[in-house]
């Protein structure tokens, strides 16, 4: 009986974080929209609305976007309401413990490692490709056999600058939140920049007829890209496990969640209707770099080859935040006791170094050694089931009597969180079989890791 009370025990409204371990408060709402947009537009913005439109969606990806936009926005509104109530670190992982109890808590801790660590690695993979291909235009070449993952048949064995990347945003997440938070907002408005540049460039170069037919894949082909290009937008959820070091959390936290949504649904629709303006989504096809590909046409190689250091930093943000949201995850799960407490020892600089340099090192490895596409299926399970979750716990914190119900409130309720929940499990059942069996399998293994490890050291247990 003692098991399964443990798995339902919940943490006190009261008091959400312990004075033992805290992290000082130093985000602004600016900070927080320059996170979000950091982490959700990365170089796959100058990729994937190409392919959508070429064979799914047509020019149609225009409202393809708006539609998952909205989608997303529904779960950010959810995540800007706990924020909101919870500003503490660990996000989903966090707001579960409170509403839910810690065995549901674990396991949805459990899934966000899976999302941030293989975000990390895969898109750090991905930054490799990129910075190879730019070495090369200046006849500079990587070894064979440490330019890309274990692949023996290819004569590839590690991926070096996989491996470097990851651990130099590890070594800069070590100095504290502020000297990193001033690096990704460099890197973001220099992404922003390049993504604006071709928005305009390109809009004088837009062929109205390009877009007739404007739904060439029929209703179904927009409501398909919608989910397709619905997980261009993961990674937004990172932004709350900021909560902890963000100055007027009730203000700020739903200004930066919303506010970094905001910015990269423009960003999306914007591009996706100017490249579907200036060359036809039927001369797409098989285009592995649809936005170099428009830009040649018109003749602006120029920009081109800017749309590479464009990607480049896209990428390096990325990897930047989810490391930053995996080792606030880290800290709030050993706070808690459910891992060693040795993950929410801070330094002088108030940032947890030793958890930082462990997640770096080991997602450092998986860039280096496993594939991409082994990867990326995996990440986005585990973010669907945290949205869905959050989502649901609305019901449950408005039911709280112990908590103040000041700071924002998600509107329509009930209406929106319902949606919410509904979407994102509509969305994982989509998931392909060999998705769900790699997230049952890290399932089973996080339950051992509760049940033997979690559940006997918990802090609520000790108290």
């Amino acid at each position: 009986m003692t098991k399964v009370n443990s798995f339902f025990r919940k943490k006190s409204f009261h008091n959400p974080a312990t004075d033992k371990h805290h992290l000082n408060k130093t985000l602004g709402a600016f900070d927080l929209t320059m996170l979000g947009v950091g982490a959700v537009v990365g170089g796959g913005i100058f990729i994937l609305p190409g392919q959508v439109a070429s064979v799914i969606a047509g020019p149609g990806i225009i409202i393809s976007f708006i539609i998952a936009g909205i989608a997303c926005c529904l779960a950010a509104l959810c995540y800007s309401e706990f924020a909101s109530k919870l500003p503490v670190a660990g996000s989903a992982y966090t707001y579960s413990y409170h509403v839910f109890g810690e065995g549901v808590a674990w396991i949805l801790g459990w899934s966000l490692i899976l999302e941030y660590g293989l975000a990390v690695a895969a898109i750090a993979s991905g930054w490799s490709s990129y910075m190879k291909s730019l070495l090369a235009g200046f006849d500079l070449h990587i070894p064979t056999a440490i330019s890309s993952a274990y692949d023996p048949s290819a004569g590839t064995y590690f991926d070096l600058l996989a491996f470097v990347v990851v651990m130099v945003i590890g070594i800069l997440l070590s100095f504290g939140i502020r000297e990193s938070t001033r690096v990704n907002n460099i890197m973001v408005l220099v992404k922003i920049a390049v993504v604006v540049l071709f928005i305009l460039v390109g809009a004088f170069y837009v062929k109205p007829d390009n877009w007739t037919p404007f739904l060439p894949f029929g209703v179904q082909g927009v409501i398909t890209g919608a989910s397709t290009v619905f997980f261009a937008y993961i990674g937004f959820d990172a932004v709350s496990s900021a909560a902890e070091e963000v100055k007027n959390p009730q203000k700020n936290m739903p200004i930066g969640i919303i506010s970094s949504l905001a910015v990269c649904t423009l960003l999306y629709i914007l591009l996706s209707a100017v490249l579907t303006g200036v060359v036809p989504y039927t001369d797409l096809v098989g285009v592995s770099a649809p936005v170099a590909f428009a830009l040649q046409a018109i003749n602006q190689n120029w920009i081109a080859g800017l749309l590479s250091v464009g990607a480049i930093v896209g990428m390096t943000t990325v990897v930047l935040v989810m490391s930053y949201g995996g080792t606030r995850l880290l800290f709030a799960m050993g706070r808690d006791g459910l891992l060693p407490q040795s993950f929410s020892k801070i330094s002088k600089n108030d940032t947890p170094v030793r958890n930082t340099m462990i997640f770096a090192t080991v997602m450092g490895l998986i860039a280096s050694t496993v594939p991409m596409e082994d990867l990326a299926q995996l990440i986005n399970i585990g973010t669907l089931f945290a949205f869905a979750m959050v989502s649901i716990g609305i019901f449950f914190l408005r039911r709280n009597p112990d908590l103040n119900q000041k700071g924002f409130k998600t509107p329509f309720y009930p209406v929106v969180p319902a949606l919410s929940f509904l979407l994102c499990v509509y969305l994982m059942l989509n998931l392909s079989k060999t998705t769900w069996i790699a997230f049952g399998i890290w399932f089973v293994l996080g339950i051992l890791v509760y049940v033997f490890y979690g559940r006997r050291h918990s802090a609520l247990r000790i108290k």
